[in-house]
């Protein structure tokens, strides 16, 4: 019997992170359309200043409340000793809080009361000579029923300073479309059950079933871009035994389903691995 990792995201909450979830407001109305771009994706790098490279972020906790909106991000300190990964950071949450501040200035003064709010939170997931991996999690309310997802994944090559892609990591199109079909069956197995727990009527059940299987085929197609969120699972030597893609609200599911994530195993992903990156991984021949 094949068996899945598959499980939400549920991460623990830092104290920045959970102050703004405090003070937010709660005045959701209607669904907001899913974030585009920089929910999933860190923004373009940013060109270096003539004059020479800028200083390395300092990467401090934010909090900011106005009458208007309420921000809070919070960084791992671990992160501070990698220049380049820090950068790509504070490159997001930047972004992630300029949109915000946008939309709280385009709102103008006639929106009722309402308080925009913008909670992100980094975590440290692994760190290694080899590899450093940070996931960030958070949400950004610009009105609606609820608040926009923020999921992004950041995996660093510290002798190489720079950051591991997707696209890098498998270039072949079989190689995708293996992964694809073991994350497809995981989800597809994880939809069924959790229409199973519901015991709804044979009608109701196969639409559901269509529906969430559309879902799961079109966000995860067999391509690097629909699998660019990523964390290294590793064993105890340091080697990636597993990666966990990581899957947004919308991507696979409906929002009620939150972030979904499929753990695929090495022996799926060696035989399409670039030969760069296979020692990385814990079933590579040691030289």
């Amino acid at each position: 019997m094949k068996l899945w990792r598959l499980r939400p995201i549920a991460p623990v909450l830092a104290p920045a992170f959970v102050l703004v979830l405090a003070l937010a407001g709660c005045r959701r109305e209607e669904e907001p359309a899913p974030v585009a771009g920089n929910a999933t994706t860190p923004a373009a790098p940013a060109e270096t200043p003539a004059d020479g490279p800028a200083a390395p972020p300092a990467l401090e906790d934010v909090i900011e409340r106005t009458p208007r909106y309420v921000v809070g991000i919070s960084y791992p300190p671990e992160a501070k000793k990698y220049p380049g990964l820090a950068a790509e950071l504070e490159r997001y949450a930047q972004a992630a809080r300029e949109e915000l501040l946008q939309a709280a200035a385009a709102a103008g003064e006639g929106t009722g009361g309402a308080l925009y709010d913008l909670s992100l939170e980094f975590r440290m997931l692994a760190e290694t000579p080899r590899l450093v991996a940070v996931a960030a999690d958070g949400s950004s309310y610009t009105g609606g029923a609820h608040g926009n997802p923020l999921v992004a994944r950041f995996v660093w090559l510290p002798a190489q300073s720079r950051m591991l892609q997707a696209r890098e990591l498998i270039a072949d199109e079989a190689g995708w479309r293996d992964v694809s079909a073991y994350v497809r069956e995981a989800l597809y197995a994880a939809l069924s059950q959790r229409i199973d727990a519901e015991e709804l009527e044979p009608v109701e059940r196969s639409q559901l079933l269509r529906t969430g299987g559309r879902m799961i085929d079109e966000g995860s197609a067999p391509a690097a871009d629909k699998f660019e969120l990523f964390e290294p699972v590793l064993g105890a030597g340091g080697r990636i035994e597993a990666l966990r893609f990581v899957f947004p609200p919308y991507q696979v599911g409906p929002y009620a389903d939150g972030t979904q994530s499929v753990e695929v195993p090495a022996e799926v992903l060696l035989p399409h691995v670039a030969d760069e990156y296979r020692d990385l991984f814990a079933a590579a021949p040691v030289a």
